[in-house]
């Protein structure tokens, strides 16, 4: 394969009133460029023509990186699993004594070990060895990635009939279930059993972004910071240590508040921060604080649900008050599988939200009535970027 791009139909599509529309020159050429490429004699000839015979190369090994995706991520898992990457933190390691260690026969052990080493993960030394590579070194420091592709096994299961995924026919989902309040409207009702598990998880993964946050927009001009939707409180932690003169407040579902509060106790931080049980989607957001963040709160709800949100924050705040909006974003350069594959998919198994757009998300901020909606830039935007905002009320601006 050459190229690989999508085209429209082969024939030409209707025009308005009946009949069809001529093609536009680069609807022609695009029909002309993917007729050429499906031709198996194309490719043959491409693959060994020298000008073309790189690209083809590279695009036949793109298109086999796609159908063998999920080997990849299961081998991944695997290492996960078995803990081969704490394993080999200390230094190399043969393979009998991996395989001892993974309780893994030599062969089985090496058949991993091979696998790792091609996906960048593991390298294998001139003695035979084996030792970490830049990934699994990466994953060390990154206890949260983890704990993610740990819980993608639930993922991988509401993937297992995508189509069925995509038309509504497959039931119940596993991440419904995990992320009880995605299709709840009463949250108050959401047990403590149910919140314990993706509490522990978002806590784990928000330490990941929490400091990029932070060095984007610095807190010290700030008196009381509420997060809304901020578990069991990583984030807010976060902002504590690194602004001591700060006090917070945290807002979310009661079970997962409770949560919250015995972690700020067991940290001697109570007389800093409080937390507050509610539902955003049945409850005003409490007053008083002068900046309010959502960090990846948003993406995980429909636009509904997230005007409600939004003007919530909006009547919450003081004039001059601030809103932070922090989370992966569609249309970001680079990361456009992860917003529109990843997030497509692990949203809609989940059971609402998608990525929006930075413009798509100050629109929604603009109509809740926020103000001088700008983006900050954050040192990983591929893993969240950050909206600010504030309320400015019209007599002020006067």
């Amino acid at each position: 394969m050459l190229l690989a791009a999508s085209a429209p139909d082969a024939n030409p599509p209707p025009a308005e009133g009946g009949g069809t529309r001529a093609l536009s020159w680069r609807e022609r050429w695009l029909s002309f460029r993917n007729r050429t490429i499906a031709n198996p004699a194309f490719q043959r000839w491409a693959a060994g023509f020298p000008p073309t015979r790189r690209i083809a190369q590279r695009n036949t090994r793109a298109l086999f990186d796609l159908c063998a995706g999920f080997v990849y991520s299961q081998t991944l898992f695997a290492c996960i699993r078995l803990d081969l990457f704490a394993i080999l933190a200390p230094g190399p390691l043969t393979v009998p004594a991996l395989a001892e260690r993974t309780c893994l026969r030599p062969e089985r052990a090496l058949r991993l070990l091979k696998a790792a080493a091609s996906l960048g993960l593991l390298q294998r030394l001139p003695d035979g060895r084996f030792a970490l590579a830049d990934l699994g070194a990466a994953l060390i420091g990154n206890p949260s990635v983890a704990a993610m592709i740990e819980h993608h096994a639930l993922l991988y299961e509401d993937l297992h009939d995508p189509v069925a995924l995509l038309r509504g026919e497959g039931g119940a989902s596993r991440l419904a279930a995990y992320w009880p309040y995605a299709g709840m409207t009463d949250g108050g009702a959401i047990r403590a059993e149910s919140v314990a598990d993706y509490s522990a998880l978002m806590a784990s993964s928000q330490s990941l972004i929490a400091e990029d946050i932070l060095d984007a927009y610095p807190l010290h001009r700030h008196r009381l910071l509420m997060d809304v939707g901020g578990g069991e409180g990583a984030f807010l932690r976060a902002a504590m240590r690194a602004n001591p003169g700060l006090a917070v407040r945290l807002f979310d579902l009661p079970a997962v508040a409770a949560r919250a509060a015995e972690r700020f106790a067991a940290e001697g931080l109570e007389h800093r921060a409080e937390a507050c049980g509610g539902s955003f989607r049945n409850d005003p957001l409490p007053k008083g604080a002068d900046a309010i963040s959502l960090v990846r709160v948003v993406h995980d709800h429909d636009d509904d649900t997230v005007r409600h949100l939004l003007r919530a924050a909006h009547d919450a705040l003081p004039d001059g008050g601030m809103l932070l909006l922090a989370e992966p974003m569609a249309g970001t350069a680079g990361a456009e599988p992860i917003a529109d594959a990843y997030f497509g998919f692990y949203l809609l198994a989940m059971g609402s939200g998608r990525c929006r757009t930075p413009v798509e998300l100050t629109a929604l901020l603009t109509e809740a009535g926020f103000r001088e909606c700008r983006e900050i830039a954050t040192r990983r935007p591929l893993l969240t970027r950050l909206l600010v905002c504030q309320r400015i009320d019209t007599d002020h601006r006067k």
